[in-house]
C-alpha cells in the first residue's frame, strides 16, 4: 500500500474518520473525478495525457485489498475535451462527454496550448473555470459481439451536453444541457431517446446523481448567486426541490452513500475575499419525512492544506475516493491533482453525525 502524505498521518481530524489516504493514479500531469465500477474492480477517471491540453477518459483495474496505481487504459477517442465518465449499473458500458467532433478541433487545441505556454512564461496561475464547450456531446462506449469497442452517440443538440450519469436501474441517463439557453438538468432514456427537462431556473444546474433508490437527485446550482454553487436535492421527476446548503461559500460535487443515509460534497468558505478558499469534504445525514427531504448538520471530513474535491464511495460504501492535491511542497501548494483513496471508519462517522454540532449549523463552509 502506498504511503499517505505526512499531513494525512498527522491530521487528528482525518484520523478520526478514515485511514491514511493512498494515491491511485500516477504518470499524468493531472487526474481526477474517479468513480467505481459496479463490482468495485475498476475505476474510471479523467486525466491529462502528457503533452495534450485536455482531459481524456481512462479505466484502470482496482484491487481493494491492495489499492495502488495500475496501468490505465484510455477509453475516449484521444482528442477534444472529455469529462464525466460513469459506469452503467451492469458494468457493460461507460458514459462520458466529449468534444472530439468539434469541426475546428485543431484550432481549439492550439489555442489551449498557446494559453498554457503564455501562462508558463508569465507565471500566471489561472483560477479554475469550467468549460461549457459548445461541441460537447454525450457518448456511451461498450463492446460488440467480437469484443471491439463501439461508441454510441446519445445526444445531438447544438450546445453543451455533459455531466452525465445512469439511473440505478440503467434505463435512464441524467445529464446537463444548455440547449434552452442556460445549463439545466435533463433526463433521457439510455439510448438517447425521450429527452425530458427537469430544471428550468435561471443560472447553472449541474452535476446530477440519482440516490441509490432512484427516488431523489442531488445536484449543484448557482441560481441564487452566480458562481456561488450550493447543493440541492429534488425528486426524480424534478419536483419538491430543496436547498441543502446556503451561505457565503461554494458547495458542489454531491454524492450519495450506497448503504447509509449520507450525502457527501465539496465545500469552501468564500466569505473573506482576501483569503484563498480551500476545499474540503463534508458529509451529512439525511432523512425523508412526509415526502420531504431533510438534511442534518454537516460534518467536516478533511482538513488538508491542498484541495480535496469530487468524492465518491465504493459500491459497498467502505471506501472513499476523491481528487486531491496531497503531494508537493508547502502542504500541497505545488502538488498536482490525483486520485486518492481511504478506508472509512463508518461507525465513527455515524457517531459524529449523531452528536450535536460543536459550532452549530453555521460552522459549515
Amino acid at each position: 500500500m502506498l504511503a499517505g502524505s505526512a499531513h494525512a498521518a498527522e491530521s487528528l481530524l482525518e484520523h478520526q474518520f478514515f485511514a491514511a489516504p493512498v494515491r491511485l493514479t500516477e504518470g499524468f500531469p493531472k487526474a481526477g473525478e474517479g468513480y467505481f465500477s459496479p463490482d468495485g474492480r475498476q475505476i474510471c477517471f479523467q486525466a491529462f495525457p502528457e503533452g495534450y491540453p485536455f482531459y481524456q477518459i481512462y479505466v484502470q483495474a482496482f484491487d481493494p485489498r491492495s489499492p495502488r496505481p495500475t496501468t490505465p487504459r484510455r477509453i475516449s477517442p484521444g482528442r477534444g475535451r472529455t469529462t464525466c465518465s460513469w459506469f452503467s449499473p451492469d458494468g457493460s458500458r461507460l458514459l462520458f462527454a466529449s468534444s472530439h467532433l468539434d469541426p475546428d478541433l485543431a484550432a481549439t487545441e492550439q489555442a489551449a496550448r498557446d494559453q498554457a505556454a503564455e501562462d508558463a512564461r508569465t507565471g500566471r496561475r489561472r483560477r479554475y473555470q469550467w468549460d461549457f464547450d459548445p461541441h460537447m456531446e454525450i457518448f456511451a462506449v461498450g463492446s460488440s459481439t467480437d469484443g471491439t469497442a463501439v461508441l454510441d452517440r446519445l445526444t445531438n443538440s447544438p450546445g453543451y451536453d455533459a455531466e452525465c450519469s445512469y439511473s440505478p436501474d440503467g434505463r435512464e441517463v441524467l445529464f446537463v444541457s444548455d440547449r434552452d439557453g442556460d445549463p439545466d438538468i435533463f433526463l433521457m432514456n439510455a439510448d438517447g431517446t425521450n429527452v425530458r427537462q427537469l430544471t428550468n431556473e435561471p443560472g447553472y444546474d449541474g452535476g446530477p446523481f440519482f440516490s441509490p433508490d432512484g427516488r431523489w437527485i442531488a445536484y449543484r446550482t448557482d441560481r441564487i448567486e452566480k458562481d456561488q454553487l450550493q447543493i440541492h436535492v429534488m425528486k426524480a421527476d424534478g419536483s419538491d426541490d430543496v436547498a441543502i446548503t446556503s451561505g457565503a461559500g461554494v458547495r458542489w460535487a454531491p454524492f450519495w452513500h450506497p448503504t447509509r443515509p449520507w450525502l457527501i460534497w465539496t465545500g469552501a468558505d468564500h466569505s473573506d475575499p482576501t483569503q484563498r478558499p480551500n476545499y474540503d469534504l463534508w458529509i451529512a445525514r439525511y432523512d425523508v419525512a412526509n415526502g420531504r427531504f431533510r438534511c442534518g448538520a454537516p460534518l467536516r471530513l478533511t482538513d488538508h492544506p491542498g484541495a480535496d474535491v469530487l468524492p465518491s464511495f465504493s459500491p459497498d460504501g467502505t471506501l472513499l475516493m476523491w481528487t486531491a492535491s496531497r503531494d508537493g511542497d508547502g502542504g500541497g501548494r505545488h502538488a498536482t491533482s490525483q486520485l486518492w483513496l481511504a478506508t472509512l471508519d463508518l461507525a465513527a462517522i455515524d457517531a459524529a453525525l449523531a452528536a450535536p454540532p460543536a459550532g452549530g449549523d453555521d460552522a459549515a463552509p
